[in-house]
This record gives C-alpha cells, structure tokens and sequence, in this order.
C-alpha cells in the first residue's frame, strides 16, 4: 500500500485533492489507520484516479463523474452526455481558433500602419453585371458575423444554379447593404454572374447590378477571415487621396479553391471625390 502522500506522487494530484475526493466519496483509500487516520491506497486505485481526472477535465461535474463511475447512469445516457459534451468542445474549439484569427489579423493591419504602396489601389470603372443571387441579414459587417452568413449562402445558391442547370458566367462575388431600420445588422448578398433572364422557369433570383462608375480596388489574398489589412489599406488611401466611399466594397473572388489561403479577392470599393 502506499501512504498518501506517495499514492499523490505517483498520481501527479495533491494530497488536499485526495483528502477532497475522500470526503466526497469519490475515491476512498483502501484503507484508514484506526488509530491515527492515516489514509493508504493501493496501486490498483489509480485506476479510478485516472477515470475521475479524465472526465473532470472533460467539463463534468464531480457529481456527474461519481455517478458515471459508480454506475448509476444509463449506458445510452453516458454516451448522450459524451456527445454533448464533444459537441461542447468542438464549438469552443471552433471559436478560440476563429478568435485567434481575428486577433492575428489585428496584429497585422498594426503593423501595416504607415507601410500602404499608392501602387496596391486602383480606381476604376466595374461594369454592370447579371448574378443569380441569395441574401441573409448579418447582425454587423464584422468578418465573425459575416462569414457564417455568406458561407452557406454561396453553398445553397450553387446547389440551386446546378439543379437549374444554370451555369455560371463568371467569379462568384458578393455585395452589402444596409439593413433598413435594423441599426448594425448588414444585408448580404452572394451572387454568381449568369446570363439566364430575370423570372425564368429556372427559379432562381437573377437581378443585374449597375455599374461602379468609380472605384477604389485593391487585391486581397489569403481567407476573408483575414481581410481586415487589406480593407483598412484601401480606407487609409482613400482618405489620403482626396475621396469618401459610398458604400460598402464589393468582393469579387477571382480565386477561390478549397485552400482559403489560396484565394484571391479583389475589393471594389465605390467612392467620390470629397
């Protein structure tokens, strides 16, 4: 048997967190001095120890991992709570890795600050264009509430272009608009250039969009999650050469794989002269 201070050495746990798993019933020593109270354990209870530490750290409660072990839940209920809590730790994944990247991308229009070339921004004139297009309304133009917006509108607007057996005419793009009385929320379109007619038999929404008589462009490449760089370059020149937008950019994704990193999208931004 082994006192408790060597069965917490060979644990890696403290021996106030043996003394705390006694009392709860959690894990009682193998046997108690009659005498003095001294705990003792024996190596086949680190079995125990180990399953306790392990759905702990999976974010159930002691009382949950007390019930687990002694079997007071329900197979089916056990594999109910590890899915969920799967589920749990996949979105929290999901989210740090997504936070992460908005601070990077941070990091990276700070340290663009002062750095912009006159030579990455051109003013042009965009002709008009006829998409078939989908819209959702995002809660704000910041790129965690645009991107899950705009992603599963451009995978429903394909699976329709396909089963009309629509193709596409060009790269796909995708515009923005104020929500009418919606305060930060944006509406967002994503569109896919065709020459179907407006109203076809084909059931797909087909508009055309004018024309941007001028417009401040710049080349963005990477993932859209990282574009913040990109845009404020844009800004920076365009408060710097006399201009004021007028609206929000466009995106036109002249490349856009399966690898984000390898996608390019130009950003086409309507202004005039101040």
């Amino acid at each position: 048997m082994f006192t408790i201070g060597d069965f917490a050495r060979h644990g890696r746990v403290s021996v106030r967190m043996l003394r705390h798993y006694d009392a709860l019933g959690l894990l009682r020593p193998a046997h108690v001095d009659p005498v003095n109270g001294y705990r003792f354990y024996e190596a086949a209870q680190l079995a125990r120890l180990n399953r306790v530490l392990a759905l702990k750290d999976l974010g159930f409660t002691l009382q949950q991992v007390q019930e687990i072990l002694d079997e007071t839940v329900e197979p089916e209920q056990l594999r109910g709570m590890l899915r969920l809590r799967q589920a749990e730790l996949e979105a929290a994944m999901a989210a740090a890795a997504a936070q992460l990247v908005r601070v990077e991308t941070r990091l990276r229009s700070i340290e663009s600050e002062g750095h912009m070339s006159p030579d990455e921004v051109v003013v042009k004139r965009t002709p008009p264009v006829r998409v078939a297009e989908l819209g959702a309304t995002a809660d704000s133009f910041a790129p965690e509430a645009i991107g899950p917006v705009v992603g599963p509108l451009f995978d429903e607007l394909c699976r329709r272009l396909d089963h009309a057996a629509v193709a596409p005419a060009g790269p796909p793009l995708a515009y923005y608009e104020a929500a009418p009385g919606s305060g930060e929320a944006v509406r967002v379109h994503a569109a896919i250039p065709v020459t179907a007619a407006p109203g076809g038999p084909h059931g797909l929404t087909v508009v055309d969009l004018p024309a941007i008589e001028n417009a401040a462009t710049i080349v963005h490449r990477g993932s859209m999650d990282a574009v913040l760089p990109t845009a404020q370059t844009l800004a920076r020149w365009i408060d710097a050469n006399g201009y004021r937008s007028t609206g929000y950019a466009r995106e036109l994704y002249l490349a856009c794989d399966d690898d984000p990193a390898h996608w390019v999208t130009e950003l086409q931004e309507p202004i005039t002269r101040r």
